[in-house]
């Protein structure tokens, strides 16, 4: 066995800061004739340190987890050094602070790849909710039983104009507007589904964009509920129960 071998375990030790007593002055009194040992305590402890922080990477460097791991797997004999204290192996100390560094290396890796997919389900649900509210559209524009109502207003150019799509059995109704005039500060417009018999049901709040431009896409309506017309009214922007002014634009169904 070379000398060199006799100080194998005790320099894995002195690289983790762990080694005391009368082995640490032998190895430092070592460590100041033998060039070769320092370079290997040189080693040990950038591996170290290398292993540790790779617990925030993508990969943990293979060379040095085999630096590692043949330190532990080494156990030198050696007759002429006194024998260690009872009861205590530098090697299993070694291996349980290596493992402990790939443990945590593991569990920085899961907790990462279970927020991804987290945030890809997330993704998932909101592009599917897209899609579908995307199909409920087409399906009332194209639907052969919608009723298409012109809303407009009379003599006020350029004139506002709108149009109800809507579908009584599924309750499904777009309306599409243009030209339509500013609004006072914290007002909207409101559109209202008139029923052949009662009173006005809102359906949707509005306000329109730079242009004039506004479009009310499937508001809650009652199923079933026969139109006879469609008005829209000035309210609060929190919307109304029941128009509290006059109608300013109007069509009616066929």
């Amino acid at each position: 066995m070379s000398e060199h071998e006799q100080f194998a375990d005790d320099l894995a030790l002195y690289a983790l800061g762990s080694l005391t007593g009368d082995e640490r002055t032998v190895l430092e009194k070592h460590l100041e004739e033998c060039s070769a040992c320092r370079r290997e305590l040189d080693q040990l402890r950038g591996d170290m340190a290398l292993m540790a922080l790779s617990a925030g990477g993508a990969k943990p460097p293979a060379r040095v987890r085999q630096r590692l791991l043949n330190a532990v797997a080494r156990e030198p004999r050696r007759p002429s050094v006194p024998v260690r204290r009872p009861g205590w192996s530098p090697v299993p100390w070694l291996a349980a602070a290596a493992l402990a560094l790939l443990a945590g290396w593991f569990w920085r890796q899961s907790d990462q790849l279970s927020q991804r997919v987290a945030q890809l389900e997330n993704q998932s649900a909101e592009q599917q909710a897209q899609l579908q509210q995307a199909r409920e559209v087409v399906a009332t524009l194209t639907a052969t039983d919608a009723l298409v109502v012109p809303v407009a207003a009379p003599n006020t150019p350029p004139q506002p104009q709108g149009k109800a799509i809507y579908v009584r059995d599924k309750a499904r109704l777009i309306f599409v507007a243009s030209n339509m005039p500013v609004l006072p500060p914290l007002k909207a417009y409101e559109l209202w589904l008139i029923p052949v018999q009662g009173a006005p049901i809102p359906a949707g709040v509005f306000k329109p964009d730079a242009h004039g431009s506004a479009i009310v896409v499937h508001p809650p309506l009652p199923a079933g509920t026969e139109a006879k017309a469609f008005a829209i009214t000035v309210e609060p922007e929190a919307g109304s129960a029941a128009p509290t002014t006059p109608i300013v634009m109007m069509g009616a169904g066929e």
